[in-house]
């Protein structure tokens, strides 16, 4: 098992938590992740692992930090 902390911002927050630390096993992907949080790939602005962007099939090890941020609107 790998202890992964989980940080989501702005509307991801909503209904979910700002800040969580789970237990998954080594090399789970973010994408497996972002699926157990019911949030949608084509919504996600920016996937970042240990402050480095990263891709939804990036596989995550123990003390890593995902940060989720959606896509933003405006201009």
């Amino acid at each position: 098992m790998a202890t992964i902390r989980v940080k989501l911002f702005a509307s991801f927050r909503n209904g979910r938590f700002n800040e969580k630390d789970w237990d998954y096993v080594e090399g789970v992907t973010v994408s497996r992740i972002l699926g157990k949080l019911n949030i949608n790939t084509k919504d996600v602005g920016v996937l970042l692992v240990n402050s480095h962007h990263r891709e939804p099939d990036y596989k995550l090890k123990e003390g890593d930090t995902l940060s989720v941020f959606p896509l933003l609107g405006g201009g």
